[in-house]
């Protein structure tokens, strides 16, 4: 059994597929509630269901242990809260009582990838085991699916980038004559980074809905209705939160309808949750608005409104609001506490806002005009409204209790959001504080991820998600660290803050990949690390043949881990992995293929970012501490999630290096140390050669 995890792009409303596994629903009575635990149990025996579902099980008690809570929570009602160390299968965990309860089920995962994999393996191979009659649905984002009409309005679209994106639209156009899903992940050597997506996808505020012409062939609402007569449905966490902000989804029809609600990989959630309960405005929002306002009004009613003009003078003000701020092609996120972002003139920031939303203003007035010629008008009307309240509401203070921030690098992004969504939480789902019906008193909520926290209560966790009266639940990993793996902080470094830093780590890192034959990622927590180190490594491997250097951003994240994953095999070089960000979490790369990570310093959280300066001043107006309370637990988890990617198997052998001192000297080091899994230490240079040794060539 495997736990699996990985980034979802955002989308604002969703879609999915469905299939059965076995026979009539119907065939299916919910058991006995009294006997759900003991039904679970049995399934866990070595003689038990699951001996049919995994290969090579063998029976945990963690893993029974949690499934037992989770029949528990099933059986009563209420919030558990499940931290399940790696390797403990806490999938299969979840899934077993919840298929067994005979309720309706809604499983939120933290990605995309870890959707299909539920989807298309562990759930009907485990429904296949418990002879259980299921029928399954995958919900994704309308992001994720082809639109039938803007597929054909891209076909008429003259300002397609290159003779690439033209190619990979007449590959979308012939593949779209077979599909049943519209599933774009489905459609083979697809780049997901490819600027055709967004022209043949539609969002919540493109879609045309029932005026649309391409309406009955809508993979979207098929999906909907998939979902909504399927008893298992498999969504993500920024589909669940786009539709609790909005509430004009289809989840929000199935929400009520389902009594067991679980969230997988749920370390995500707060963060997830904050960028869709608050408010956001970029201009490459307005601009890809204006070339929908130009190619309709071309193709629908050229003539009868001037509209070179009118999408020009949008244009023309979406850019100079983002040249009022400055700055490079570099993103960077900008305090924005005052009337306008750090930095920033105001007068003339106000200026570009008026300038912005009047622009906008005018262009629903010319598609007034229109409306009665194609549905597209009307939509687009709504579209240009919308964001001219969106610029206006960025030009008055902000709401209580949120912080504000720009994110300025080739467009400019405007956020306002909450600090987090404990109110949201109490609120909207577990509805406490309110008069709630039996069917809110009795739905269960289960909340797991390998990493919630450092402390007993899961408090960086349940703090931030309004979950703090939720039972918690703490399930230790079954590998064997000390015999699997040894963690190393080298003490001849330079301190992090030293220039010389990420040249001394790339140093480290090209020696030891270079004894272990690749079979390295090196995790950085910082762009510019990521660059320096990796560009550091390419250039000393150049040529040679020897280890070939991956580096984030240079290939999509799904080649470059499936790369990584090879090494050495079939005649390939070795390969040394340079990461940042999203590969601290949700990367399984188990055996040989990686068997070193280097982490290149602690990863507390930038001080100078909007949201944790607010965050700080928050616990500071309680009388708590920043650094203790907040910065000191968050670098904890991510150091946990970045370790994690080490051992997946309980045959895995492995070395940790984290080149920061403080780890080691620091009184906080202590309490990040006890946070990670409890690897030997290795006291010197000398050690680390002879753990690299014993790992061979």
């Amino acid at each position: 059994m495997t736990d699996s995890a990985g980034p979802w792009s955002a989308s604002h409303a969703e879609a999915g597929h469905a299939v059965a596994a076995g026979q009539d629903t119907s065939a299916w009575t919910q058991p006995p509630r009294e006997r759900l635990e003991e039904l679970t149990r049995g399934a866990f025996v070595p003689s038990g269901a699951l001996a049919q579902a995994a290969e090579a099980f063998r029976p945990r008690p963690g893993q029974t242990e949690m499934a037992a809570a989770v029949a528990r929570t099933i059986e009563q009602g209420g919030a558990l809260v499940v931290e399940a160390g790696t390797g403990v299968g806490k999938t299969f965990s979840y899934l077993v009582p919840a298929l067994l309860s005979g309720e309706r089920v809604l499983l939120s995962t933290a990605t995309k990838t870890l959707q299909d994999q539920l989807f298309g393996r562990d759930l009907p191979r485990l429904a296949q085991s418990l002879g259980l009659p299921v029928r399954m649905a995958l919900l994704k984002g309308r992001g994720s699916y082809l639109c039938a009409h803007r597929l054909d309005l891209a076909r008429r679209d003259a300002s397609l980038p290159d003779r690439t994106a033209l190619r990979t639209l007449a590959k979308i156009e012939q593949w779209a004559q077979g599909t049943r899903t519209g599933d774009l992940a489905e459609m083979p050597g697809l780049d997901e980074r490819s600027p055709v997506l967004p022209l043949v996808t539609s969002t919540r505020e493109n879609c045309l809905g029932s005026q649309c012409p391409k309406f009955r062939q809508c993979h979207v609402n098929a999906a909907r209705r998939e979902a909504l007569a399927a008893d298992v449905v498999v969504i993500n966490h920024h589909l669940f939160f786009a539709d609790l902000a909005v509430r004009e989804s289809g989840m929000a029809e199935l929400l009520p309808t389902v009594r067991v609600v679980i969230f997988d990989e749920a370390h995500q959630l707060n963060e997830t949750g904050v960028q869709f309960l608050g408010r956001q405005l970029g201009t490459g929002q307005v601009l890809d608005f204006a070339r929908d306002v130009l190619a309709a009004g071309l193709q629908f009613a050229r003539g009868l409104v001037e509209w070179q003009p009118l999408v020009a003078a949008v244009e023309r003000a979406a850019r100079e609001l983002r040249l009022v701020v400055g700055g490079g092609n570099y993103s960077t996120r900008l305090r924005w506490s005052g009337e306008a972002p750090e930095g920033v003139d105001p007068l003339a920031w106000d200026d570009a806002l008026a300038v912005l939303a009047s622009a906008l203003e005018q262009a629903a007035e010319g598609l007034a005009v229109v409306n009665e010629v194609a549905p597209d008008f009307v939509r687009l009307q709504e579209r240009a409204s919308t964001l001219a309240q969106r610029v206006r509401a960025f030009a008055r203070e902000a709401e209580p209790g949120s912080v504000r921030w720009a994110d300025a690098g080739t467009q400019l992004r405007l956020v306002e959001s909450p600090l987090d969504i404990a109110q949201a939480v109490q609120r909207k789902l577990l509805k406490t504080g309110e008069e709630r019906d039996e069917a809110e008193r009795q739905r269960a909520w289960i909340f797991t991820s390998a990493t919630l926290g450092d402390d007993e209560r899961l408090s960086w966790f349940t703090e931030p998600c309004g979950l703090s009266q939720a039972q918690v639940l703490r399930v230790a990993s079954p590998f064997d660290y000390p015999s699997q793996a040894a963690l190393y902080v080298p003490r001849q470094l330079p301190p992090p803050k030293d220039p010389g830093h990420s040249a001394a780590v790339a140093a480290l890192a090209q020696r030891a990949a270079r004894r272990i034959g690749g079979r390295t990622m090196v995790l950085t927590t910082t762009l510019r690390a990521l660059r320096a180190i990796g560009e550091q490594l390419q250039a000393h491997f150049a040529g040679s043949g020897e280890l070939e250097v991956l580096v984030q951003g240079q290939s999509p994240k799904r080649r470059l881990i499936e790369r990584f994953r090879e090494g050495a095999a079939h005649g390939h070089a070795g390969c040394i992995l340079v990461a940042s960000a999203s590969f601290w979490e949700g990367v399984d790369v188990p055996g040989e293929a990686l068997q070193l990570v280097i982490i290149d310093k602690l990863p507390f959280p930038p001080p100078g970012d909007p949201l944790v300066e607010a965050r700080s001043q928050r616990l500071e107006s309680q009388g708590r501490s920043p650094f203790n309370d907040y910065f000191v637990p968050e670098a904890a988890v991510a150091l946990k999630q970045g370790a994690g990617r080490l051992i997946r198997r309980e045959t895995d052998q492995g070395v940790l290096v984290v080149c920061d001192t403080r780890l080691v000297q620091m009184g906080y080091g202590r309490r990040l140390l006890a946070a990670l899994p409890p690897m030997r230490r290795l006291k010197d240079e000398g050690e680390f050669e002879e753990a690299l040794g014993a790992l061979g060539p």
